[in-house]
């Protein structure tokens, strides 16, 4: 079935069922960025891949809503379809409120299912159905109806980390989320995001492909823990595990039903932004609510000291195995056949090797020649190319190791490539090493610093359409909030930097139709000096890979962008080359050579 054929059994149903527009998001039950199979409901009747996305579908139009990663791409999967893209910030593109608000009309009905919908979302298409004297239809999954061989809800097992890895008891996690909702003033605590979930209760699984989550919900009470979850996922050593830290468990779905029964002595703690609108309508109306950022959010964020020393030890196995690819690419390509997929698996034999692997902590983005100007391509059978000298090749990858995840962008030129090119490596390579070197005051957020990343590009008339960095979940989500470089506005990612964050630094340029360039490394975020000024700050990169010297062109370069690559080349000799073999080494000094 084709995503048109989709569409129009999709309107079938809306007008069986009196439904004059369909919401259909990219989403689970519980918010996630990343969705298992089941849930992707918005590829199934767009036909767009991509990871962000909402489709809008009335009885004569069908929009979709992506952001500037996927233009590119949302362009080209949505070729010959009736549904129009709408690039989310660009000029002139209203917002999916500001189109509903011109399309609706009096005595409308919106429809969506309300397990997918944020509550936040939900309620401001409540208030524009309201305005209308329309109303909202939220318990019909209609995609569900129509999707015929539909994959099921994921069994995979739950593992359980270690303290060693962790550097945190359960116990020692419920008594900080306790004492946070004392001080909001809360009795109990809903929480539905999975990474929330597995992080509090040191658990991870398999239900999200690449991430390891576990589809389950909890409700945090000041003396148990409900879980909802398939139980037959937990081992009984995890189950006795866990009932030790008052953890109950719940069938998954449970939850909708028994939320109805809160009493309303009860003050619940919840996250308009997670929390899904039909949990939350399901909650009774006299029960009162506390809607705060949920605690875990920033918990997790900041690493403990032996998650840090962990993400170190993951940091220096990625940069060894990224080393030893960009040796075998550079010796390699042009001699023997070497395409976008067989590389992405080179690499992933690479990190193997390093041990403790579990697998790739995100889809592998590797892209050749003009594939990397989309942002966020995924080569396929269909797409996969053979890499050639004279053109740039794209790795935007991650690990996921017992001792953390890691998420790292390198660039390659293959043979000699053309001047311009060379100069927009440069400036990308420039925009990286400023940002890493910024020292700021305690306060300071992400939208204050972009603006040093984005300086080099805004200068010269050129910018990057996504933004430059986002923290990094602990074998969780690869893009953890709260805090991120970004010089829009995002309420997700506006707190300001904390010791032991870790953070991405990752600009780039994307010419469509000719190539595409991205430099990424973590930062760990450190205090610096205190004084009457106050507490500053400074970021220590903890990636250790060279920025290919054959990309870089010195000329457009100041004295102090030099000195920054070369002294984060030595960095990045001193820690790798105790990794490597003789001819390695010498291959490695090459590359991390002064300029």
């Amino acid at each position: 079935m084709t995503a048109t054929e989709n569409l129009m059994k999709l309107r079938t149903l809306m007008e069986k069922k009196g439904i004059d527009i369909y919401v259909v998001p990219t989403a689970d039950f519980h918010q996630s960025e990343y969705v298992g199979e089941h849930f992707k409901a918005r590829k199934f009747i767009t036909g767009f891949s991509g990871s962000a996305g909402t489709a809008v579908i009335t009885k004569n139009e069908a929009y979709l809503w992506t952001d500037g990663r996927y233009f590119i791409q949302a362009a080209k999967q949505l070729e010959g379809s009736t549904i129009g893209l709408m690039k989310m910030g660009e000029p002139g593109v209203p917002t999916i409120e500001e189109y509903l608000s011109e399309v609706v009309s009096t005595d409308v009905t919106l429809g969506f299912d309300g397990r997918v919908v944020a509550m936040g979302e939900g309620q401001r298409y409540e208030a524009i159905i309201n305005e209308k004297n329309g109303k909202i239809v939220y318990d019909y999954d209609l995609i569900d109806e129509i999707w015929e061989d539909r994959p099921v809800l994921s069994e995979e097992s739950v593992f359980s980390l270690d303290l060693k890895y962790t550097g945190e008891t359960v116990s020692s996690k419920l008594e900080r989320i306790r004492e946070a909702m004392k001080e909001n003033g809360a009795t109990t605590h809903v929480l539905t995001t999975l990474d929330d979930i597995c992080w509090t209760l040191n658990i991870r699984g398999n239900d999200i492909e690449f991430f390891p989550l576990v589809l389950s919900y909890a409700i945090i009470k000041m003396d148990k823990v409900d879980l909802y979850i398939n139980e037959a996922k937990l081992s009984d050593e995890i189950r006795s595990d866990l009932a030790k830290d008052g953890v109950v468990f719940h069938p998954y779905n449970d939850i909708y039903e028994d939320i109805k029964g809160t009493s309303k002595e009860e003050v619940l703690l919840i996250d308009s932004d997670k929390l899904n609108y039909a949990l939350y309508n399901n909650i009774p109306e006299e029960v009162k609510k506390v809607e705060k950022r949920n605690p875990e959010v920033l918990f997790k964020a900041m690493k403990n000291p032996v998650e840090v020393e962990n993400i170190r030890k993951a940091q220096i196995k990625d940069s060894v195995a990224h080393v030893k690819f960009m040796k075998w690419l550079k010796e390699n390509v042009g001699n023997i056949s070497i395409t976008e997929m067989s590389a992405s698996d080179k690499l992933n034999e690479f990190r193997k090797e390093q041990g403790n692997f579990i697998r790739p902590s995100f889809e592998p983005i590797c892209s050749f020649g003009e594939h990397a100007a989309i942002v966020h391509y995924s080569s396929s059978p269909e797409t996969d190319v053979e890499l050639r000298e004279g053109a740039l090749f794209l790795t935007d990858t991650g690990a996921g190791f017992y001792e953390g995840s890691t998420d790292i962008t390198r660039t390659y030129a293959l043979g000699d490539i053309p001047q311009k090119i060379k100069d927009h490596f440069t400036l990308v390579a420039i925009s990286n090493m400023q940002l890493t070197n910024a020292k700021f005051l305690h306060g300071v957020t992400g939208m204050n610093l972009d603006y040093i990343a984005r300086k080099p590009f805004w200068d010269r008339g050129l910018n990057f359409n996504h933004g430059t960095g986002h923290g990094v979940g602990y074998l969780l989500n690869i893009h953890e909030g709260p805090t991120g470089f970004r010089w829009q506005y995002r309420a997700n990612e506006i707190h300001p930097f904390e010791e032991d964050m870790i953070i991405t630094n990752e600009p780039g340029i994307y010419i469509e139709g000719s190539h595409g360039i991205r430099l990424e490394n973590e930062l760990l975020v450190h205090k610096g000096d205190k004084n009457e000024y106050g507490q500053f700050m400074y970021f220590e990169p903890i990636t250790y890979i060279p920025m290919d010297l054959d990309a870089i062109n010195p000329d457009i370069m100041s004295d102090e962008d030099k000195k920054l690559l070369n002294d984060y080349h030595k960095t990045v000799f001193e820690k790798i080359s105790p990794y490597l073999d003789e001819e390695e080494v010498e291959w490695l000094k090459k590359y991390t050579r002064e300029i």
